[in-house]
């Protein structure tokens, strides 16, 4: 697979990444995610990322292949200890949420910890990336970053003080392909693509009733993408390879319950980036369609 450096750190990383969020909210047992993320580092993935609010995700992952640490790059989040509902982004709760997921991971750092979609206010406060400044410092974690979307990640990319943005890039999410990645390339800001199959929304014949797929379901409607009709593996390899293509990206991170699935969806990105014309098509249909209140999503 292949392998992209994350802008100016040295971590090189894969282009697609695991996403623990659904391991944990969906109660996957132990025994499913070691082969799961046991079999995605033996064909090559080696970026893992989590949160401690997504449930057992960091416990599990720590059984699964604590003993394998050294061979992939560990990020986390970290500002809603007690669920996504509850936020707390004082400097002593964030460094003691980030020993509790050192613990749980099964390791004694983490190779990135992000604030995890604080606001913009919060960040101009200061205080709470001054206390991953502290991880950093006293090694509890090698980088840092943030993990969120508009004004908010524009606003991490100008202060200087993040190594890495993890945000929204795929063909229903599109804004920050010009409000903070061209800015993110200029700083060489590591570059992590969140959501990039856009929950794969396009599945569905009607709406969904969870509201964290109906956004992207709404504005694929309106999208009317040609290739979200075609086979189901051309669908997801275009997105894929979509997002993958946008400048300025480094991996994308994927969530998924079944070895068989990810293995599936490394194999779709062996034809590599998109063709030219058919990467302007999409943006073009964004361009056409989207309108402001069309922002990246959290």
């Amino acid at each position: 697979m292949d392998r992209r450096r994350l802008g100016k750190t040295d971590m090189v990383g894969s282009v697609l990444g695991f996403g623990g969020a659904e391991i944990g909210y969906q109660r996957v047992s132990d025994r499913a995610v070691t082969r799961l993320l046991g079999s995605a580092l033996d064909a090559g993935l080696n970026v893992i990322d989590t949160a401690e609010c997504y449930e057992d995700s960091e416990a599990l992952i720590g059984r699964a292949i604590g003993a394998r640490r050294r061979e992939f790059y560990l990020f986390s989040k970290c500002g809603h200890a007690r669920g996504w509902a509850r936020e707390d982004w004082r400097p002593a709760p964030l460094l003691a949420s980030i020993e509790r997921s050192l613990r749980r991971l099964a390791t004694d750092h983490l190779d990135l910890i992000q604030l995890h979609s604080c606001s913009l206010a919060e960040l101009r406060r200061g205080d709470a990336i001054g206390a991953l400044e502290q991880a950093r410092e006293r090694g509890l974690t090698r980088y840092i970053g943030y993990s969120g979307d508009g004004e908010a990640a524009r606003y991490a990319i100008e202060c200087g003080r993040f190594d890495t943005l993890q945000t929204s890039v795929s063909i229903a999410d599109q804004e920050a392909i010009e409000l903070t990645l061209p800015q993110a390339r200029a700083k060489q800001i590591g570059v992590i693509a969140k959501r990039p199959l856009a929950n794969a929304a396009w599945r569905y014949a009607r709406k969904p009733a969870e509201a964290y797929h109906e956004t992207y379901w709404s504005r694929l409607r309106m999208l009317d993408y040609d290739f979200l009709s075609a086979a189901a593996d051309t669908a997801v390899a275009t997105a894929l390879r979509f997002t993958l293509s946008v400048p300025g990206v480094h991996t994308a991170i994927v969530g998924t319950t079944k070895p068989t699935r990810w293995l599936q969806n490394a194999a779709l990105l062996g034809a590599g980036a998109l063709p030219r014309d058919v990467f302007e098509q999409i943006r073009a249909r964004w361009r056409a369609v989207a309108d402001a209140s069309w922002v990246g999503q959290t």
